[in-house]
Order: C-alpha cells, then sequence, then structure tokens
C-alpha cells in the first residue's frame, strides 16, 4: 500500500528564515576563520601576527578559533544540531578575549554586539519555531481515506 502522505513536511516561513539566518552567520563564521588562519600564517598584519611570533595566550586564542570557526561554519550551513554549538564555543572564546580579558587582547566591542545581537536573534527564531511546532501539534488531523 502506497502512502498518500508525503513523507517530508513542507517548510514554514520561520524555517525557511531560519535557516538563511544560519547560513549568514555560516559565511561570517568561514570569514572569520579565514582572517585568523591569515594572521596565524603571517599573510595580514604585515607578518606581525605570525604564530611563532604571537605570545601564549595569543597563540592558544589564535589557533582555538582559527579552528574552531571553520567547523562552526561547516555545522552551520548543514544545519546539523552541533552547529550552534561549536558557534557557541568561538564566540565564548571572543568574548573571552574582548570582554574579560582586555589588557592581553585589546578591545573589540564590535566583536562582542555582533555576537551578543546574533545569539539574542537565534534566541528569538528557536522560541519562534518551538511556539509554530506546539501550535501545529494542537491541530486536529482526520486520518480517513
Amino acid at each position: 500500500m502506497e502512502n498518500d502522505s508525503p513523507t517530508m513536511p513542507k517548510r514554514t516561513l520561520i524555517d525557511i528564515l531560519f535557516i538563511l539566518f544560519l547560513r549568514l552567520i555560516a559565511i561570517s563564521c568561514f570569514w572569520f576563520g579565514l582572517q585568523y588562519w591569515a594572521m596565524l600564517v603571517g599573510y595580514s598584519l604585515v607578518g606581525a601576527g605570525r604564530f611563532d611570533l604571537l605570545s601564549l595566550p595569543w597563540k592558544v586564542a589564535a589557533t582555538s578559533l582559527a579552528v574552531l570557526f571553520p567547523v562552526a561554519s561547516l555545522g552551520l550551513w548543514l544545519t546539523v544540531s552541533w552547529g550552534p554549538v561549536v558557534w557557541v564555543l568561538a564566540a565564548g572564546g571572543q568574548i573571552l578575549m574582548y570582554g574579560l580579558l582586555p589588557q592581553t587582547f585589546g578591545s573589540n566591542r564590535l566583536a562582542l554586539v555582533m555576537h551578543g545581537a546574533v545569539a539574542l536573534v537565534y534566541l528569538v527564531f528557536r522560541l519562534a519555531l518551538w511556539l509554530e511546532k506546539r501550535r501545529q501539534r494542537r491541530k486536529v488531523s482526520v486520518d480517513l481515506p
């Protein structure tokens, strides 16, 4: 007997906007990762940010973020559950760097504000998706032939 119902439900507008949001953040994470790699190999900052020239705190932070941001980018682009988790680790690293240790890493208020805004928009999307799923579960469906 063939199924008369589609196996995949149609995506809603909120779902589509959420995927677009995740992919936009994925592109920005990939850009951050490229910036850290360019700094570490001496391509940017006139070679002053090369790995062998950095202090120990910068070595740890820059190498960690050079790995975390591209991995977060992949997870966000594929819209898998671990993507936002890795993004939180990377963003948390930058928040620790620029927010709690500005004497070591300098101050970057724009990064702090942008990470906060992304987190807030993400939470709003998750709340909207939860409310939508809750509303759809309350709908009555009749499976009569």
